[in-house]
């Protein structure tokens, strides 16, 4: 029953294909049009000489992956939207009335994400003459499930071109990027405008002082709060708050709109191993140095430190973004490190790192983003020196 449909489909692409080809009038838009056809068939294009290495796991179905993966994190952000509003209305909020006010402001921002990235790919895949690549599909929806729900779309256009053409492009496109693109463009929006999204301060419905529904008001997260308070009593200031550890493990809290939920990022990250496409050595190393950077800083906290010196270890791991930027961010297999042995220590050291960001500056309670940035600039020396050193015991035992 299927193969008729399919086969009247290919036949669709095949009478438009001599108008893209070399000497169509629609030449220069060759890539829009191969981009559509390999969306909906696998690619026909084949490798003939011995010397490749064949896989079913093409770039298209690794990065249909990831975006299976993040969709536990995506209906949950979405949920969570909806919930926060409705409980400061004091309206019953069920399931279906949450999604239904989670969608409403998760969606424009996410769509005009795809759409200004997308012209961007587009733009330089027919200036270049070359494929537009499937992985976009990954950083469209990656960077705004980082933003706040209220974060202007215009903002998110800015962010959204800074991250593809600065963050990628400028590199010579897909695969040759140094940094990833998604952070890119949340770096941006933080540095550019951070009176929208500077991490210390997330969405919430009403303003307590007025009861009255606004666009974005303010209200401290856990991380500020913990920074903010002073003394090893900083779980009892944060559950003074309303923040306890199983609220923050399951996401119920305002903040970002994707990255709150530490169970959902779980999920994904199950699917991502299970299917190879996720780094189990990176995800893994970032969770053990979160660990350790938490209890460093516990060791070396004294009695007038701030609360988050004395936070227990394993409560940065489901704080901010921890988790969401150790599943879905550190493991970018194009700014990463590629050695096994250099995944472990890239991943150890944006938990380390991380943890001592938001403990030591308080002007940047949400260090993860930082952390992974800075080891994506560091990754490459990372295998340069595991590669050298392996170089070297080779040559030692021969």
């Amino acid at each position: 029953m299927d193969l008729p449909e399919k086969r009247g489909s290919w036949k669709g692409f095949e009478r438009v294909r001599p108008h893209f080809a070399p000497g169509g009038k629609l030449e220069k838009l060759f890539p829009l049009f191969e981009a559509m056809e390999s969306f909906v068939f696998v690619p026909g294009k084949t490798t003939r000489s011995t010397v490749h290495v064949r896989d079913a796991m093409d770039m298209k179905r690794m990065m249909s992956v990831v975006v299976v993966a993040l969709l536990p994190a995506t209906v949950f952000g979405m949920y969570n939207i909806g919930l926060q509003k409705l409980t400061a209305l004091g309206q019953t909020a069920d399931v279906g009335s949450c999604l239904l006010q989670g969608a409403w402001h998760m969606l424009p921002i996410i769509i005009v994400s795809y759409v200004a990235g997308g012209f961007w790919e587009v733009l330089f895949a027919v200036i270049r003459k070359h494929e537009i690549n499937e992985g976009f599909l990954v950083t469209g929806i990656l960077f705004p499930l980082t933003c706040p729900p209220t974060l202007p779309l215009w903002m998110v256009a800015a962010g959204a071109t800074f991250g593809v053409v600065i963050g990628k492009e400028v590199f010579g496109g897909t695969g040759m990027n140094i940094l990833n693109p998604a952070l890119t463009a949340r770096a941006f929006v933080f540095f550019a405008y951070p009176g929208s999204i500077s991490g210390d301060k997330v969405w919430t419905a009403v303003d307590p002082a007025s009861d009255a529904l606004v666009d974005g008001f303010s209200g401290a997260t856990p991380l500020a709060i913990a920074a903010a308070s002073e003394g090893p009593g900083v779980t009892t200031a944060l559950a003074e708050a309303g923040y306890q550890f199983r609220d923050m493990t399951v996401g119920v809290l305002p903040g970002s709109m994707g990255e709150g939920s530490a169970i959902a990022c779980l999920l994904g990250a199950i699917l991502l191993l299970v299917t190879g496409v996720g780094s189990w050595r990176i995800m893994s190393s970032m969770v053990v140095g979160g660990l350790v950077g938490g209890a460093l800083m516990n060791a070396i906290a004294g009695p007038a430190s701030a609360g988050i010196m004395h936070l227990p270890p394993h409560w940065h791991l489901v704080m901010g973004g921890f988790a969401f930027g150790c599943v879905f961010m550190a493991t970018d297999p194009v700014s990463a490190a590629a050695t096994s042995v250099g995944k472990l220590i890239y991943g150890f050291l944006i938990g380390v790192l991380a943890v001592l960001v938001r403990a030591v500056n308080p002007a940047y309670p949400e260090g993860v983003m930082l952390a992974i940035l800075f080891l994506n600039v560091f990754a490459p020396l990372i295998d340069h020196y595991v590669v050298k050193a392996n170089i070297k015991r080779r040559l030692a035992r021969v």
